[in-house]
């Protein structure tokens, strides 16, 4: 009997979801759950309503000077958000008041 090429488990959890089309689902459930530790405490406060779709992320922000900070913000914000998840979860943002 031959032996197949050992793989670690985490290579092949990482070519089941690849298969499954499910990187992207995952990419984008990473971001609304680590969003208070990418932006920190404070945005995290005033934000409600997170949701990625589609590479859309809307946020509700309840501080209407914050909201217009991070929409000057919002490319700078888009590649954060990328890089903390290790993939492109995020295409644009659409911020809600």
């Amino acid at each position: 009997m031959k032996r197949k090429e050992a793989q670690t488990l985490d290579s092949v959890i990482a070519e089941w979801i690849r298969m499954n089309n499910l990187e992207k689902p995952l990419l984008e459930h990473r971001v609304v759950e680590q969003w208070a530790d990418i932006l920190g405490p404070t945005i995290a406060r005033y934000s409600r309503d997170i949701e990625v779709r589609d590479g859309m992320l809307r946020v509700r922000i309840t501080n209407a000077a914050l909201r217009q900070e991070l929409f000057e913000q919002r490319f700078r914000l888009i590649q954060k958000l990328n890089d903390a998840v290790g993939g492109e979860a995020v295409k644009d943002i659409r911020l809600l008041g």
